[in-house]
């Protein structure tokens, strides 16, 4: 047993354990780990008081309230319209079912800049979209509710692309012997086929959400940037960046970390709860 267990490990196609984990630690270090440790080192530049001065500022948790809510907000929004988006392109076919999926990929592709200009153009008050809107008292563009659209237009396809899969792999028996043992089509969503798809969809939740809290490109254009109004937290970074305060800037990204990476530490714990739960 000895002997078999050595010549299997000699005859595997990919490096030996140690080497393929060595190789894992010295990327995560160099691309994950040190970028953020040199985050925290710089911030220990500031006492404590100029620490919580600067990271509690009005400017500043105004930024984090917009930041995180509307971050949140549209990972919800995407997560609705992900499911149904990937619902139809999996279950229907259709007329320009191709084109559809293809335009799903469209905010990965699209530079960042580029989305915002377009946003900004379509939403403003002579845009397409806003002059409309305006008559009505809904101003989107240079408000909170700009830097909301952009951020559902960066996150949507997440949330599609992490769903689709799963509905693919579906058996579509499953909701046939719901149907045979009396469901309804509702029953049939909420007991079977939901249960599911929520392992994937807090993933793309989870990613979404991510996502729009890094994003800056497409968000500045639209938002306006007024400060306490529709300013977002990674435009302040930028802004002390440019006046050469380091430690300050430093200091706002390391609570905007620390306060992520609790939120999708809930989230990858509320997936793994439901998996538990599915038994898997």
């Amino acid at each position: 047993m000895f002997l078999s267990k050595t010549l299997l490990r000699r005859h595997t196609v990919l490096p030996g354990f140690d080497l393929a984990l060595g190789l894992t630690l010295f990327y995560l270090c160099l691309i994950v780990l040190i970028p953020l440790s040199a985050a925290f080192l710089r911030t220990t530049e500031l006492s404590w008081p100029q620490f919580v001065d600067t990271v509690t500022s009005p400017r500043v948790v105004a930024s984090y309230k917009l930041t995180f809510g509307a971050s949140l907000l549209a990972a919800l929004v995407n997560a609705f319209f992900g499911l149904l988006v990937a619902w139809v392109l999996v279950r229907y076919d259709f007329f320009g079912r191709r084109v559809v999926d293809a335009l799903v990929d469209l905010p990965f592709a699209l530079p960042t800049a580029v989305a915002g200009i377009t946003l900004t153009g379509l939403y403003s008050a002579n845009g397409w979209i806003g002059q409309w809107l305006e008559p009505l008292g809904i101003k989107v563009a240079f408000t909170p509710v700009g830097v909301f659209v952009a951020m559902t237009f960066i996150g949507l396809p997440f949330v599609v692309r992490t769903v689709q899969p799963i509905l693919e792999d579906m058996a579509s028996e499953l909701e046939e012997a719901a149907a045979t043992l009396g469901a309804s089509r509702w029953q049939s969503f909420t007991k079977v086929i939901l249960p599911i798809l929520t392992p994937a969809l807090l993933t793309g939740f989870a990613l979404a959400f991510a996502r729009a809290l890094g994003e800056y490109g497409s968000i500045i254009f639209i938002a306006g940037n007024m400060p306490m109004i529709s300013e977002i937290t990674p435009l302040l970074i930028i802004t002390k960046l440019e006046q050469y305060d380091y430690a300050g800037a430093t200091a706002i990204a390391v609570v905007m970390l620390v306060m992520s990476f609790v939120l999708l530490l809930a989230i990858n714990g509320l997936q793994a709860w439901t998996r538990k739960r599915q038994g898997k």
